[in-house]
């Protein structure tokens, strides 16, 4: 990092952050993240800021002859990391056993590390890790759809004494590819009823149904009081 910089190498650094936090910003926006373009630009360029402020203020880094005090100019970079750690965890969002936002958060924190980078005046590294993102981002994204991911969810049925018997379920469960990991039964004499709870996990790609068919099928049963089905991991 040079000693002194020009208005000139200022604005580049400020340029390269602007891009970097536009490219990334786009693809969160498209995807509709609450860290959208705005924020994501706004994220970089105050960590290409405080870099810039560094590099300005290095002229009178130490400290005075007849002063206690010393000026550690790094203190401001290491702030700012420290505050988007605390941005990130608001973009965090948990629902029962569903954790989303994760991915937005660590974002954040990438941006933020490239808005070091040019700030500091690493355009390299900040272009080569602006690169790297980006394929992570949007050429990933795709591949990861291909994989299988094991997924958890309940199922909640209620049934009158007519109704599907708890081996018939448990047997559809199976027959569908879904794996009983639990399973309860709880019993109504006014009226009548039975209320079975299972814990399922099965394994399908990240763009397929939500909703299994045997759940309409459940709901389609002239004895079938209640049915909900709740999918517990992303």
């Amino acid at each position: 990092m040079p000693s002194h910089i020009g208005w000139g190498e200022i604005g580049e650094r400020l340029l390269f952050t602007v891009i970097a936090g536009t490219l990334v910003g786009i693809n969160r926006g498209e995807h509709g993240r609450p860290a959208g373009l705005r924020t994501t630009l706004l994220v970089c360029l105050a960590a290409a800021v405080s870099m810039i402020q560094v590099n300005l203020l290095l002229p009178i880094r130490g400290k005075a002859a007849d002063s206690y005090v010393v000026m550690d100019l790094m203190r401001l970079p290491l702030g700012i990391l420290s505050g988007m750690g605390f941005i990130g965890a608001g973009a965090i969002l948990r629902k029962d056993n569903v954790v989303l936002g994760v991915t937005t958060a660590a974002t954040l924190w990438f941006v933020t590390v490239l808005g070091l980078c040019f700030g500091g005046g690493q355009i390299e590294l900040g272009c080569a890790a602006l690169g790297l993102g980006l394929i992570v981002l949007w050429a990933l994204k795709p591949v990861e759809k291909l994989w299988k991911h094991q997924r958890q969810g309940t199922l909640t049925v209620v049934v009158g004494n007519a109704g599907p018997t708890e081996q018939e379920i448990t047997e559809s469960l199976i027959n569908g590819g879904y794996h009983v990991y639990s399973s309860s039964t709880v019993y109504d004499t006014a009226p009548a009823s039975r209320e079975m709870q299972y814990v399922v996990r099965w394994r399908n790609h990240g763009g397929e149904a939500h909703t299994p068919a045997f759940v309409a099928e459940l709901a389609k049963n002239p004895h079938t009081l209640k049915v909900a089905w709740q999918r517990l991991r992303q």
